[in-house]
């Protein structure tokens, strides 16, 4: 009895290790697709997509892609030239002042904040200068100097008209004044240098600092109680700014598309909806060192003060009309910093063409370069043909 027992137990056991392997075995088929033994096999009358022949695409007969590409001529139309640049706002430095102070001295009084408008001859700052006082002290000798030598020159023609002077004493009186006179020229050239000639505020001889022009303080460098010990630092910037400076910044490439009276449209961030328009001033003469670009600059009256200095513009230069290349944007296929388009070179052969863009408006896009007028370009469906 044990050893029917022992035999059934065996049996089962090779039961289930049977089972088992035939379980894995059906698995592997399943994920191998039978060991390639019931694989679908390709058909040789298949028909590639597209096949590549060195730099073209040829589509084949029977291809799919016919059905789905769409090419057309590209036709020419009259467009306005337009190069769309960066800009920024400048002041005219014909019409910036740096304010100096003639003499050394400290800062008694600021007259003006950063921001203030002033008109030209306001008081923008009052310094207390030796300098300034020296000065003063000098015109005054030279003018009591000149006054005495006069008396002196008038008595002596006098005696000498009695005949009670010789003409030693009469020539020397002449030289005294002729000297007084050069010495007392000098002193008020000097106060006219310092800008205080005529100044009725002599008595306290505080320097008094003047606006050399009307416009907005731009620029602060001191405040009251600094000593300024070298005039050549300037105390604060004014700047005219009821007329202001739109500089777009040119390309290399893009050069011989300006030039002055050019006509320019600019817009703002600050206010959209507002179009500036007026002429190319000047093109400079020297690019930019860092950006290796030309600054054209053109000139706006700026009477609200609403142009500020250092906003960003976007300038439109407008050329003369020209005949160009005009394509719908869905020809158009990016690569990476590059804008390119599937040319026909032979019935459904293609070939890949970089193009230049020059204007694009709404749906279309005039092409500067890259298409000549009656190639056949594909213009949908040629991101099916991009690699």
């Amino acid at each position: 009895m044990k050893n029917f027992e022992h035999q059934g137990t065996a049996r089962g056991r090779a039961f289930l290790w049977g089972g088992a392997a035939a379980g894995l075995l059906l698995i592997a088929l399943l994920l191998t697709r039978g060991f390639g033994l019931f694989a679908p096999r390709p058909s040789g009358s298949e028909t590639p997509a597209l096949v590549h022949q060195g730099n073209k695409i040829l589509v084949p007969e029977g291809s799919a892609l016919r059905q789905r590409l769409k090419v057309s001529p590209a036709m020419t139309e009259t467009v306005s030239g337009r190069l769309v640049l960066p800009g920024i706002i400048e002041s005219d430095p014909a019409r910036t002042a740096a304010v100096l102070t003639p003499l050394a001295g400290r800062i008694l009084e600021l007259r003006v904040a950063l921001g203030d408008r002033v008109h030209r001859g306001d008081v923008l700052a009052v310094l207390d200068s030796p300098d300034f006082a020296q000065a003063l002290d000098d015109d005054e000798k030279a003018g009591d100097a000149l006054r005495l030598a006069e008396r002196n020159l008038k008595r002596q023609e006098g005696q000498a008209k009695i005949g009670a002077a010789s003409d030693r004493d009469l020539d020397q009186a002449r030289s005294d004044r002729a000297q007084a006179l050069a010495e007392y020229t000098r002193t008020q050239a000097r106060l006219t240098a310092i800008g205080a000639l005529g100044d009725t505020n002599r008595r306290p001889r505080r320097l008094v600092v003047r606006a050399p022009i009307s416009g907005s303080v731009t620029s602060l460098a001191v405040a009251p109680g600094n000593m300024v010990n070298d005039p050549t630092q300037p105390l604060m910037s004014i700047a005219d700014l009821s007329t202001v400076w739109v500089t777009a910044l040119v390309p290399e490439k893009n050069l011989d598309a300006v030039a002055p009276n050019q006509e320019a449209e600019v817009s703002l961030a600050a206010y959209p909806g507002r179009t500036l328009r007026g002429p190319v001033l000047f093109v400079s003469d020297v690019l930019e060192a860092d950006s290796r670009r030309d600054k054209a600059r053109i000139a706006f009256k700026n009477t609200d003060y609403a142009l500020k200095p250092n906003m960003f513009a976007t300038v439109t230069l407008l050329s003369a009309p020209q005949q160009r290349v005009v394509l719908p944007t869905s020809a158009l296929l990016i690569n990476n910093d590059r804008t390119s388009v599937f040319v026909a070179t032979a019935p459904w052969t293609f070939e890949r063409r970089n193009v230049e863009l020059q204007l694009e408006e709404g749906e279309t896009v005039a092409i500067d370069s890259g298409i000549e007028p009656g190639e056949q370009v594909v213009v949908a469906g040629g991101i099916l043909l991009n690699d």
